[in-house]
């Protein structure tokens, strides 16, 4: 594939961080595309120079606000598994696609999006928990974890001995 049509069908090709910020203030607002980005510089003092500052500056952030803008604003279809590996900037869309209308957004739809993450994100997580070792078995309880201390891994002659953890550990060590 030629520089030439890669760059002809990427539609962030001559868009400048500046003007796609410019864009999405315009249609949206600072507050909006802080409910569905969640990144702070949309929020605590919010300026389009700023956000342009901190978004050159984080890679993580400038993408998520890349793709916001292809698929929401610009209304692109959704990339296919090869493009989605790539960055915004190096991705294609095939001839003939077209952006549409700006997807229409509130603050409501907003907030049933993070509830929707959240309740997947605690799915995924449901499942994983602490690193078990020796002597150290958490147990879950109403307001988070405690240290199940039903089970020891001491030995009798050592300093860490059953008989011994009452009062100083370095007590035989001492001696």
């Amino acid at each position: 594939m030629s520089d030439e049509i890669k760059y002809k069908n990427n539609p962030l090709n001559g868009v400048s961080l500046k003007k796609l910020l410019n864009e999405l203030v315009e249609q949206y607002g600072f507050e909006i595309l802080f409910a569905y980005l969640n990144i702070n510089c949309f929020k605590t003092n919010p300026s389009v120079d700023s956000s342009v500052k901190f978004l050159k500056k984080t890679e993580w952030a400038r993408e998520k606000v890349e793709v916001f803008y292809m698929y929401e604003f610009k209304n692109y279809p959704r990339a296919s598994s090869e493009q989605f590996q790539l960055p915004p900037r190096d991705r294609i869309v095939p001839d003939g696609q077209v952006s549409g209308e700006p997807a229409k957004l509130s603050l409501e739809d907003a907030e049933r999006l993070r509830e929707k993450r959240a309740k997947k994100s605690a799915e995924r997580t449901h499942g994983a928990g602490f690193r078990k070792g020796p002597g150290k078995r958490f147990t879950a309880k109403k307001g988070g974890y405690s240290r199940d201390t039903s089970e020891s891994t001491a030995t009798d002659d050592g300093p860490y001995s059953s008989a011994a953890s009452d009062d100083d550990p370095w007590a035989k060590w001492k001696k």
